[in-house]
């Protein structure tokens, strides 16, 4: 017996336990994965402007439009089709002012785009974003006074786009401004109004990300000037996300959310693990814009490299991932 033949029967014996032998065929290890996406879980974003027959890209997002509310139903319809059954909106109103006034307009984008998607298609889940920062003139997530967001009077104009965005039909509304109280005083608002079916999805754990940018381009929402730090969370804090969520769940949150997605798996981990709720994260415009960047430039396989940020983030605990690539994802997991 040669010695290399030795050394491979000396081998053999010692590996009792081969981990490979569960991946030799594809049919092997789809039947051991353990992190399985479905489209059901996705939610795609629509950004919803003023006008008629509007769809115009962004620029920074490739595959991304503003869509009139005609356009914005017909996305809907296309994202139903392929198996995506929740939207994700946006208001682009052409008019703003300084305390975001048609946030709770009732004839706004968002409101005629509820309505207009609900008698379409009736079984399409509608989230709403309930922030001001697309309807305030100075692009802020509330009220400026001498250059400093004013938490309870910003807490009482989200209140009234809440509940208009209910009266319009919406199921689920989403606060992302990230006001302290802001989910206690849209529940309760709510429930008095009739509304107690509408749940709440908050935006409990947004950190101050660079990974915002494209964003602020498709929904006009760039602040003229200062930034977000003082409401928004640090990026170097962990713990502070826990307690930010413990609020949010004791305010009467149902759902509650990691904002960005692939810089904070730990903590979409850490928040699911403690607490067990209904986890949503949102692969937000930065990191949707670069996996599209890297594959126009031919560097990356850009459908292997979507589902496995996508896997990546179901697996650290999200049950709903909101992400520019849900139609995308879903048309790639029916092959």
């Amino acid at each position: 017996m040669s010695s290399s033949t030795q050394t491979h029967a000396r081998t053999s014996l010692a590996l009792t336990r081969r981990l490979r032998r569960l991946r030799q065929s594809e049919t092997l290890r789809a039947m051991v994965r353990e992190t399985r996406l479905s489209p059901a879980m996705f939610v795609l974003p629509l950004f919803v402007c003023e006008g008629k027959g509007v769809r115009r890209e962004v620029e920074s997002m490739p595959g991304v439009h503003q869509l009139s509310v005609d356009e914005a139903v017909k996305e809907a319809l296309a994202a139903k089709a392929d198996g995506v059954k929740s939207v994700l909106l946006f208001g682009l109103p052409d008019q703003k002012d300084d305390i975001g006034s048609a946030a709770y307009d009732p004839e706004a984008p968002v409101q005629s785009a509820i309505r207009a998607i609900k008698r379409a298609a009736p079984d399409v889940l509608v989230v709403t974003d309930v922030c001001l920062c697309e309807y305030t003139d100075h692009g802020h997530c509330g009220i400026v006074m001498d250059e400093e967001i004013v938490n309870d009077a910003t807490v009482e104009q989200l209140v009234r786009a809440a509940v208009s965005h209910a009266a319009a039909g919406a199921d689920i509304v989403a606060p992302s401004d990230m006001m302290d109280g802001r989910v206690g005083a849209i529940r309760r608002a709510l429930d008095e109004r009739g509304f107690e079916k509408v749940a709440i999805m908050s935006y409990a754990a947004k950190y101050c990300s660079a990974f915002y940018g494209p964003f602020r381009d498709a929904a006009g929402s760039a602040p003229k000037f200062g930034d977000r730090r003082t409401h928004q969370m640090d990026p170097a804090n962990g713990r502070e996300a826990l307690r930010e969520v413990e609020q949010d769940i004791a305010e009467g949150a149902d759902i509650v959310m990691v904002k960005p997605a692939l810089a904070y798996l730990d903590v979409i981990a850490r928040v699911k693990d403690t607490f067990g709720y209904p986890t949503a994260a949102y692969q937000v415009s930065g990191e949707y814009a670069m996996l599209k960047a890297a594959a126009r430039n031919g560097w990356i396989d850009e459908p292997r490299a979507m589902l496995e940020c996508l896997t990546s983030i179901h697996r650290a605990g999200a049950d709903i991932i909101i992400t520019y690539y849900a139609r995308e994802a879903a048309r790639a997991l029916r092959t």
